[in-house]
Order: C-alpha cells, then structure tokens, then sequence
C-alpha cells in the first residue's frame, strides 16, 4: 500500500476519538500511513496525541501519529479526511430539545429530524462546508468522510456546494437486532439497507451460509415482543412491511406520531456527561502513564471503546487504498439513480463498495410506495435546511420547520424557530448579516 496521509478533524472527543485512532492504529491493512490529530481544543488535543501515540506503540507502531490544532496545516497533501466535529454538542442540543417542547411540538430526540435537526443543521454545515472549502485548495482529491450529524444533511451540503466528494458513514445497528430476534449468529447475516440516515430500511434479511430468508422468523419474533421492546419499529413493520433502523428514538425523529411509542422523555444528557468523564479519566490515565495501555482485538476492543462507530470509515480507507474491493454495509451519497423513486440529487443510505474506483453504491431499485413516501417528505425537508443553513434563509428555515410531521401547530412553528435562532444566534452568523 502506498502510504496515505489521514487527517482526523474532531479528534480529542472523548467518545468518538478513541474509537477512530485505537482501529487505526490496529488495522493492518493501513499501517504506513500518518494519522494527523486536529482539534481547536489544544490542551484536550495534547493529551489525546499522547494517548494515540501509547496505543500506536501498543499495537507495533504501524502508524505516524501527528497532531496540530491547525486544520489548514494538516489538510495540505491529505488523502482521506474524517469529520467528527459539533458546537458545544450536548449544551446547544439540550437547547434545541427543551424549546420545542416548550411550544407543544412533541419531537422525540431532536438531533437529526424535527425542529432539532433543523438547528442542529443550521449550526454545524457552515462549519463543515468551511472544511470542504480549505480541501478544495489544499487537498482537492481528497474523500472527506462525514461523522458529524446530521449526517443526511451535512453530506448533501457538501455535495451540493463544494467540489469535494463525501460519504457519510454510520453503522446503524441492524444485524444485533436481527441476530437476536431469530437466533441465529450476527456474523451470520446479510443485510440489505436502503432509505435515508437513521430512517433506513431493512429490506432483505438473510443468512449469510445458506441464504435463507430471515424475514418470516423475525416477524414471528416481532409479534411476539414484550410491548416495550422497540415498540416503534414494530409499528412500522406490521404497517409498511419492513423494519426500520437503526432505533426507536432516531427513526421517530422522522415520524409525527412517535412520542405515542417513544415517549418525550429525550436523551439522557446526565448520563452522557457521566459517560464521558469517565472515558477521559481512562484516556489521561495512559496518557500520563498511569495505567499502561494493552492491545485488544475483536470483542474485547470493542467492549474497551476501539471500533464501532468509526470502523466502516478505516474500512473506506483500506479499500480505497489498497484497492481492493470491499463491501461496505451502509453510506451515504448522491442518489444518482440508486434508489429509483427518490431524487437523484437527494443523498440516500445504501450498501456500498469502496476500491479502485474510491465508492460506488449498491443499486436498490424502487423503495416500497409507502416508505418511499415517509423518505420523499423528508428529502424535501433537507433541501429546503441544506439551503437555509447556507444561505442565512429564515424563510427557508421557516419553510423546513412548517414541513415537518413532527410540527403540528404553524404558530408554534414559527415561534419557536425564532427563538431557536435567537438563542442559538452566537453560532449562526449567516443569519446575522
């Protein structure tokens, strides 16, 4: 392989950088290449090159390990670029969470869809569109690989107004639910996914050494399901005749009526934040040389935070790299005929493969008319936000916010956009000119 430069911008999270830099460093199959760290955090950013660099030496040095908070230094020459980047995340969402409700509109997650999506939108595609920008003089070819959400509309804006090519990337969680659902073991099965990101579908279900069709066990189980054990998707299942994926909370964020089956209780911040101290505290414990770190594999990485989510981007980079051919269960890009009943400038998730010829999607053919139906709403709505977010357009944004299932009431829509965009004004300043 010939060395590749990776450059990681979003890399001293405390959730997600671990998990990108630890399956570096342990796959093989990219040893050679430098892994440039970029992060507007420097102290944070300092800690986590010296937790990278106790990993890579863990796992046999395959890797350079660089790190600056200079993205413009770090871009130029770059093959691969992946993104993982937000605004005060977890603050800023808490925000656009409590405001809807506020004004009655029961959204059920407000990340990704509904009135949250939208501000979550509006914030992170200027920033994102920026980086796409600096790629554009400083590493024109390269594949910038998309991890921040929206991820849907964050790819679209990047497609739509920046010469770089990018894929957005999220494993989704399919074959853990199937394989627990009919028995049979996860490496054992095939899916085939196709819709939008966090509204996609699964639809083939299939064992990988017989081909078996696995959709009528899992029915069977569906039916059969305690009432609280994803109630939403069994809904979707018994009503349009496909599971979709990858959970109860992110699909219902495209679904007017799914606080009836979720509930508005939203995510659990205070956990969150637990969480995440307690990943820093493990990753400045190697760094200081507190705990000595030792090289996982398989399960037992996964289990220590090594992995999943990032592992279909290093899997792109192999792929693309190597060039050789590799099967890449779900991205996202272009439409381009892909799926034949939506759009073909919308950006839709399907199976993929990265190699020689960098990505190519899988052709899904038509959607089933009632899903493509859910789906065509909301790559309405993403045109009309991808805009928006752009351009600095309440109206567009007041546009995308009134087509939204889960908006139920025009002057409450309205109400509570201008006090999104009030509240959140420090961060929009394409709406401040």
């Amino acid at each position: 392989m010939i060395p590749n430069k990776i450059v990681f911008i979003g890399a001293a999270s405390a959730a997600f950088g671990p998990r990108v830099i630890g399956e570096a460093c342990r796959k093989t199959d990219i040893a050679g290449s430098t892994l440039v760290l970029v992060d507007i955090d420097e102290s944070a950013l300092e800690v986590m090159t010296r937790w990278a660099k106790k990993v890579n030496t863990g796992y046999g040095n395959p890797l350079t390990i660089e790190s600056t908070p200079d993205r413009l230094q770090a871009l130029s020459g770059a093959n691969f670029v992946i993104v993982s980047i937000a605004v005060e995340r977890n603050e800023l969402w808490k925000l656009d969470w409590e405001i809807p409700l506020k004004y009655g509109i029961k959204q059920v997650l407000g990340e990704n869809g509904g009135p949250g999506g939208l501000s979550h939108s509006l914030r992170n595609i200027p920033i994102v569109l920026g980086i796409a920008k600096d790629m554009e003089r400083l590493c024109p070819d390269a594949l910038m690989m998309i991890y921040t959400n929206p991820e849907n509309r964050i790819t679209m804006a990047v497609e739509r107004y920046s010469e770089i090519q990018a894929v957005g990337l999220c494993p989704g969680w399919g074959d853990g639910i199937v394989a627990a659902a009919t028995g049979v073991p996860q490496d054992d099965i095939i899916l085939v996914n196709g819709g939008l990101n966090h509204f996609g579908w699964l639809l083939d279900m299939r064992r990988k050494s017989t081909g078996e069709d696995l959709y009528p066990a899992f029915r069977k189980a569906a039916a059969q399901a305690p009432p609280d054990r994803l109630p939403l998707g069994r809904h979707l299942l018994e009503r349009y005749g496909y599971f979709p994926r990858p959970s109860d909370d992110h699909v219902g964020e495209y679904i007017g009526y799914a606080w009836q089956y979720c509930g508005l209780e939203g995510y659990d911040f205070e956990a969150a934040d637990r969480v995440r101290a307690e990943q820093w505290a493990g990753v400045l414990a190697i760094a200081n040389g507190e705990e000595e770190f030792v090289p996982k594999t398989g399960n037992e990485a996964a289990q220590h935070g090594i992995g999943e989510p990032c592992r279909p981007g290093l899997e792109v980079i192999a792929g693309i790299a190597n060039g050789t051919p590799t099967y890449i269960p779900s991205m996202n890009i272009v439409n381009n005929g892909l799926i034949s009943n939506l759009p073909d400038w919308a950006v839709v998730e399907v199976p993929g493969v990265a190699g020689p010829d960098k990505l190519r999607g899988v052709q899904i053919g038509p959607l089933p008319k009632g899903i493509a139906a859910l789906c065509r709403i909301q790559v309405g709505i993403q045109d009309l936000c991808v805009d928006a977010a752009v351009l600095g357009s309440r109206e567009l944004a007041l546009q995308a916010m009134l087509a939204d299932p889960v908006v139920q009431d025009a002057e409450a829509g309205e109400k509570c956009l201008d006090e999104l965009l009030s509240v959140h004004a420090p961060y929009l300043p394409q709406f401040n000119q």
